[in-house]
């Protein structure tokens, strides 16, 4: 079963805490256990002969047995916390590095909601059954095994009570397993759909409000909410008859004890002390019980989110990455893509076919095309955010497949289509690509980026705080704070994808033009759209439906291809072109 493999996987290395657990949880239930004996002696060889010396001196060994009970429990549910907690914790640092682990297809086929919910509600369901566990599944077999003997000792003649309550119980708890596992399952499954929901308003609310679509948003959260509250009211519903079911077999047996048992005493089978032992006995067994009941409430559920976490644990991804460098570290940033052909699984045709092109360090080498044409995923592929079906991208002559995740980042530097920035403060986000950079090195990119007037503008400057995604600047912004950070990097690959549309011409004009200078030894690689801000391009590079059907220079493109003179005329005119 997953969720024993996956709890047991982890708490071998906790294995003292889980030993402290079993040990205090017997001393405790065996003080428990001696309780109910103890207070029959004294009922029959006590109170009965009026020998209250008895009565003291038991009542002593009672009151010790009681306070070792109570020391005993709560130091177990001390180790208990602590070993359940460091489970919780370790699974979730695993399910958040298996996450980063997968490559983009992997990640998109999963979906934003449900990886989310894995780490996390996911997770505290196994967390919390494995706290219920060591806390009262440890505790309850000791107390019903141990009560049934201590109960049999006291009155023999009664035994059947204690089978027949113990099988009535066990037949109800099977019934309601089969019951919650499809319910919980379907929960978990609700829980993923409101959770992705939720996370799409909050990503898009500026779209939202922007066309007006609040009204319908509302409805696609009230129909998630209403699924899952439909779920949630199933589950309760048989918890609602559950426990009204335990407590009548409680009440049954316990009549049931006094009446069978009464009789008993009146024929002088049994004292009235071991009546009221077995009674008790009686109780702490069903007890025991119910709380292995309870917990077989949760085992549905945490069984599910268990399947859940292992099955995005045992997701290969499709990329490896060597753990160790087998090829020097990139230094010059020659890039050459080599017949490489690419397509998403499931799709009819490859996004890219034989693309064959090399980017020269310090050289600028602009892709232009349509939209759909494949250019951010060449992007993707120089990243190893996916591999290519056929051919070879090499970086220096060394295929960046043979290239460790560290190497990868100091080679390239990446600025997005859509720029994201952490929450944080703006010299956090500015040095996540070289965490030791001084601040003179981040105003020095943020001067080439066009960016330093707007800092120096803030409140707090590079210590003012931003808002996850960056929402608390604006488009222009966030982008120009965004090729600040790759700049900080230095890397020996420049990836820029698209990354002035958010800039005014002036603005575009000053950063090409200061641009050069901080990436003059290093390659740099350009996905555009305007045509102005690759004019100037060692080399162009014309996608059409996922093939090159040119490259060179503006004006040789413009003299005799016929897919860019159709770009540039939509954009330009005769005399901008020239």
């Amino acid at each position: 079963m997953a969720l024993i493999r996956l709890t047991l996987r982890h708490a071998r290395k906790y294995w003292p805490w889980v030993a402290a657990v079993l040990v205090l949880q017997l001393l405790s239930t065996i003080a428990a256990l001696w309780l109910p004996s103890l207070n029959a002696q004294i009922i029959d060889r006590g109170i009965a002969t009026g020998d209250t010396g008895f009565i003291w001196s038991t009542g002593g060994v009672m009151l010790a047995a009681a306070l070792g009970q109570v020391i005993a429990a709560v130091l177990a549910v001390y180790c208990g916390a602590r070993a359940a907690m460091a489970i919780g914790r370790d699974l979730r640092r695993e399910v958040f590095q298996k996450v980063g682990s997968l490559s983009t297809l992997e990640a998109t086929r999963f979906g934003a909601g449900t990886l989310i919910t894995r780490g996390t509600n996911d997770v505290q369901q196994v967390q919390m059954l494995v706290l219920m566990t060591l806390n009262f599944m440890v505790a309850a077999p000791i107390m019903a095994i141990g009560g049934i003997i201590m109960a049999l000792r006291e009155d023999a003649g009664m035994s059947w009570l204690v089978w027949a309550s113990v099988a009535v119980l066990a037949v109800i708890v099977g019934f309601l397993v089969r019951l919650l596992l499809p319910l919980f399952r379907q929960m978990q499954e609700r829980v993923d759909d409101i959770n992705s929901v939720l996370r799409e308003q909050i990503m898009g609310i500026r779209v939202v409000r922007a066309f007006v679509r609040e009204p319908f948003e509302e409805d696609r959260y009230r129909v998630a909410n209403e699924n899952i509250t439909r779920i949630s009211v199933r589950v309760g519903q048989v918890f609602v008859v559950m426990f009204p079911v335990i407590m009548m077999v409680l009440h049954v047996a316990t009549g049931a004890v006094l009446w069978f048992g009464g009789h008993r005493v009146d024929a002088g089978d049994v004292e009235i002390g071991a009546l009221t032992a077995f009674l008790q006995y009686l109780l702490q067994i069903l007890i025991a019980v119910m709380m292995g009941v309870f917990m077989v409430m949760m085992i549905p559920r945490a069984v599910v989110c268990a399947e859940r976490i292992s099955d995005l644990l045992g997701t290969e991804s499709t990329l490896r990455f060597p753990e160790e460098a087998t090829a020097a570290t990139p230094t010059a940033g020659r890039v050459e893509f080599d017949g490489v052909t690419f397509g998403f699984p499931g799709a009819e045709l490859p996004v890219i076919k034989n693309v064959s092109f090399a980017a020269e360090p310090g050289t600028t080498t602009a892709i232009i095309g349509s939209t759909g044409s494949g250019k951010t995923t060449l992007l993707g592929l120089m990243l190893r955010l996916f591999d290519p079906q056929q051919g070879a991208i090499t970086v220096d002559g060394q295929p960046v497949a043979a290239l460790t995740r560290a190497q990868l980042a100091e080679t390239f530097g990446l600025v997005p289509q859509r720029p994201y920035l952490f929450s944080g403060t703006v010299a956090s986000n500015l040095r996540f690509g070289d965490a030791s950079a001084s601040d003179e090195a981040l105003w020095t990119a943020l001067r080439i980026a066009q960016g330093e007037d707007f800092v120096r503008e803030m409140e707090r400057q590079l210590d003012e705080p931003v808002s996850q995604g960056g929402t608390s600047v604006s488009g222009g912004q966030r982008q120009r704070l965004s090729i600040a950070r790759v700049l900080v990097a230095k890397p020996r690959v420049y990836l820029f994808d698209d990354s002035f549309s958010a800039l005014d011409v002036a603005t575009d004009a000053r950063l090409r033009a200061a641009l050069p200078e901080a990436t003059e030894n290093a390659t740099t690689i350009i996905v555009a759209q305007r045509v102005s801000t690759i004019t100037e391009a060692d080399q162009i590079i014309v996608l059409e439906n996922g093939e090159v059907v040119g490259i060179g220079t503006h004006d040789e493109l413009l003299a005799g291809n016929d897919v860019y003179q159709e770009i540039v005329g939509s954009q330009l005119t005769e005399a901008e072109a020239a």
